[in-house]
């Protein structure tokens, strides 16, 4: 996969799966954008509403490495004007339990960002 800023990242440890991982699921909105796949979410505008915060532009380049590197697949509707969605592949699907888990985690912690 060939991305745009391709120096700033170093080289994926293939003896490393944190590694891998990291490289597969790095980016601040990839976690959310399965989690929101998992919840019946696939058009990008629907991510656009979901995610507050996040740009249009980097939105769609994670959903885009997301699909280099088959965790998502792209499919793009016959309709005027066209349309797109976004569904997790197989591959993608092995990741549900390690984003659920985060998000339960998440939950669970919150109080961190409580003031006292």
């Amino acid at each position: 996969m060939k991305l745009k800023y391709d120096y700033k990242i170093p080289p994926v440890d293939l003896e490393c799966g944190v590694s891998i991982m990291l490289y597969v699921m790095g980016g601040k909105w990839k976690p959310y954008l399965i989690n929101c796949m998992t919840h019946g979410i696939h058009r990008p505008v629907e991510f656009y509403r979901e995610i507050k915060g996040a740009s249009k532009r980097v939105l769609v380049k994670q959903l885009r490495e997301l699909e280099e590197v088959g965790i998502v697949r792209r499919v793009v509707y016959d309709t005027i004007p066209v349309s797109a969605g976004y569904y997790l592949t197989d591959r993608g699907e092995s990741l549900v339990p390690i984003v659920n888990d985060m998000y339960i985690w998440g939950l669970n912690n919150r109080d961190i960002f409580e003031e006292d």
